[in-house]
């Protein structure tokens, strides 16, 4: 590891609240051969797991704090949106069609680092106008920040605003040789299918991960006081991924990294659960943001 990374520094973030299962019909819990009430299976479970904080995906970065709570569904798309997003299969990838490869090919001429002062994360190009979608937390306080391309170069961008509620946040950039991505639905995504997540971790731009959906219906509380629904993914996130998109093997992107799980009181990397803004609200929060 690069020496003087930060890395997430102390966990923070939501607790994962589990929903209470249904108390036992039996009118007297079992005992043992001491006479001593016998745990439950909860109970059990609950002195093995320890607790879950969210902490943000980027290189000294925190996300703020807050319960989850159940919400209803993201509502659909607005259907004014400037921002063309395509229906699964909709389009087919250059080269090894539905496989990592082809969706790695297809996204990463779009993916930029991002660096905003001390931080580093990641993002990609959203539309042809030279706007760039990362999270709120990878630029939060900054007015202009640098992208590095695909290729190498480097550029400034600035900031045209942002949500912290959302975590979400748009740049705009000089359009030359800016390559939009293609945006998917995530309301479209099922649990286990196959998904690769792409940025920046550690600062080693470029980089490709893979996994599955392990479930779209987690909430969060990303910065602030309303829980949002996230995507949760085992694809591995880490410091500087956040930003980055999460893309479907049809090259895809599907939702915004933001965040992974840690062990309380442990600043590690990726433990195989990470979330993700659905891109389907990512889009209706960035055409906001640019409608002014």
């Amino acid at each position: 590891m690069t020496a003087g990374w930060r890395g997430l520094g102390e966990p923070s973030g939501p607790d994962f609240l589990r929903a209470a299962m249904p108390e036992s019909s039996t009118p007297h819990a079992p005992t043992d051969s001491t006479g001593d009430p016998v745990p439950s299976g909860r109970e059990r479970r609950r002195s093995r797991l320890p607790a879950l904080l969210l902490a943000s995906a980027l290189s000294g970065g925190l996300a703020g704090a807050g319960a989850a709570v159940v919400l209803g569904p993201d509502p659909a798309p607005s259907s004014g949106s400037g921002i063309a997003a395509e229906n699964p299969s909709a389009r087919v990838p250059a080269a090894a069609t539905g496989t990592e490869e082809g969706a790695a090919q297809a996204i990463l001429p779009s993916v930029v680092q991002v660096r905003a002062g001390q931080s580093t994360g990641s993002g990609f190009v959203l539309d042809d106008r030279g706007h760039v979608m990362t999270n709120h937390h990878v630029v939060e306080g900054a007015t202009s920040v640098s992208l590095q391309l695909a290729g190498g170069r480097v550029v400034t961008a600035i900031v045209v605003g942002s949500s912290e509620t959302d975590d979400i946040a748009v740049l705009r950039a000089d359009p030359q040789s800016l390559e939009p991505v293609r945006i998917g639905r995530s309301s479209a995504l099922r649990i286990g299918q196959p998904v690769i997540a792409v940025g920046s971790p550690l600062g080693l731009d470029g980089t490709v991960t893979a996994g599955i959906v392990s479930a779209v219906e987690r909430t969060a509380s990303l910065g602030g006081a309303a829980s949002q629904r996230v995507i949760q993914t085992d694809a591995s996130i880490n410091p500087g991924n956040s930003g980055g998109p999460l893309v479907n093997l049809d090259g895809q992107v599907v939702g915004v990294n933001t965040a992974i799980a840690t062990v309380t009181g442990r600043a590690s990397g990726s433990i195989g659960i990470g979330f993700a803004v659905p891109i389907d609200r990512a889009v209706d929060v960035a055409e906001d943001i640019i409608g002014g």
